[in-house]
């Protein structure tokens, strides 16, 4: 069905880096999200006014909410699509970001009312009328939350839309809650207990605990959350198997919307090396970065001394070093100056967010153990901090 909705509706669908692509595709989701929890809205409240059941009208407003959110989705693609300008150069992608913090408030304002009314529902219990019209609406519900949750998350994965990931999970959910109250309204009828106001009270926890939930995925890349372990491996790779990079440091990825993601890192490679030659590699790369992921980089060329063996046993001898401290240390930029008294070894030293040591701590621990190998060896170090999570 998946497939058929969108060969039939997304010209071109194959083509997801186009921007015009991804906007229809979460049109699509966002549409189909709208008629869908309308319908299940409709068939909830009937039922659940009828025969008197504050869990299916709670599950029936949660599938409102579902709808509400279905629309500020389709807002927020159709804001994230408009170009870049003067006063947001690099484009509005950030607005779909914005449009599921939007969503995960309303979810939990309508939570927080869904737990009042089931709160007033067990103080006063009233018999809940036992129905198949109930039941059979529910385990349509069911199915068709089911089917959601699939087709958000086909979708959200082929845009690579958190958003849509996002509600796709909340249909999952969905299915747990309505569950639950289909469960409820045939234990209610078979053991006479006031099962109702405990059952929409859950399904109220439940709503709260995912609207938290979603807050804290639309806000985590708003802060600048670091990139994902497998974009790192990626970009790293492509960097590293270039002719001539001798090393990589300092990457930074920033986020600015799906689609919209950029980059910086410093490439290590030889001194000796004709600078034009360098150059023309660093080109390369950053040509096929763009081209294979979509992340625009830019590289930083450091020259490196790699012809001097004197340096390059030193550098190899710190490398050794500051792993003893801890295996998740890595040096660049090394650098050595010999004097008449001592030689100052110079570079910089990248640390792991969560590092138990101090700045200070660490350089005086690299210094001491220096002098431990050469009672002649200054250090200077500069401590970098990761901006990628390790």
């Amino acid at each position: 069905m998946t497939e058929f909705l969108v060969r039939c509706f997304i010209p071109n669908h194959d083509q997801l880096n186009d921007p015009e692509v991804r906007r229809r595709y979460g049109f699509l989701a966002g549409l189909v999200g709208i008629c869908c929890n309308l319908f299940l809205c409709a068939g909830k409240f009937l039922a659940g006014f009828l025969f008197g059941s504050v869990a299916v009208m709670a599950d029936a407003v949660n599938n409102l909410s579902d709808a509400s959110s279905s629309i500020v989705t389709l807002l927020g693609f159709k804001l994230a699509a408009k170009p870049a300008d003067a006063e947001h150069p690099f484009g509005h992608a950030r607005m779909e970001y914005l449009s599921g913090l939007t969503v995960a408030v309303m979810i939990l304002v309508i939570g927080l009312e869904l737990a009042k009314s089931s709160v007033e529902k067990i103080l006063h219990p009233q018999p809940v009328l036992f129905s198949l019209l109930t039941v059979s609406i529910l385990a349509v519900s069911i199915l068709l939350k089911l089917w959601m949750a699939c087709f958000n998350r086909a979708i959200g994965k082929k845009i690579d839309s958190q958003s849509l990931i996002a509600t796709a999970m909340d249909s999952r959910n969905d299915v747990i809650t309505t569950s639950a109250v289909l469960i409820a309204s045939i234990a209610e009828h078979i053991s006479g207990l006031r099962l109702d106001g405990y059952i929409g009270l859950a399904v109220a926890l439940f709503i709260l605990y995912s609207g938290i939930g979603i807050v804290k995925d639309t806000v985590d890349p708003l802060l600048g959350e670091a990139p994902s372990p497998e974009l790192v491996q990626e970009l790293t790779r492509y960097i590293t198997k270039a002719d001539g990079v001798l090393g990589m440091h300092d990457l930074m990825v920033h986020d600015y919307g799906p689609g919209r993601r950029f980059a910086s890192a410093h490439v290590e490679m030889s001194a000796g090396e004709d600078v034009l030659k360098s150059h023309d590699i660093i080109d390369d790369i950053e040509r096929e970065v763009f081209a294979c992921t979509g992340v625009q980089l830019v590289l930083h060329f450091d020259p490196i001394d790699d012809n001097n063996e004197q340096v390059n046993a030193h550098r190899q001898m710190m490398n050794q070093l500051i792993l003893t401290i801890d295996p998740r240390l890595t040096l660049h930029d090394f650098r050595m100056v010999k004097g008449p008294g001592h030689t100052n070894l110079i570079f910089d030293v990248v640390v792991p967010s969560g590092f138990p040591l101090t700045d200070a701590q660490l350089t005086e621990r690299i210094a001491q153990q220096a002098k431990q190998q050469d009672k002649n060896h200054y250090t200077v170090v500069t401590v970098d901090h990761s901006f990628v999570g390790q």
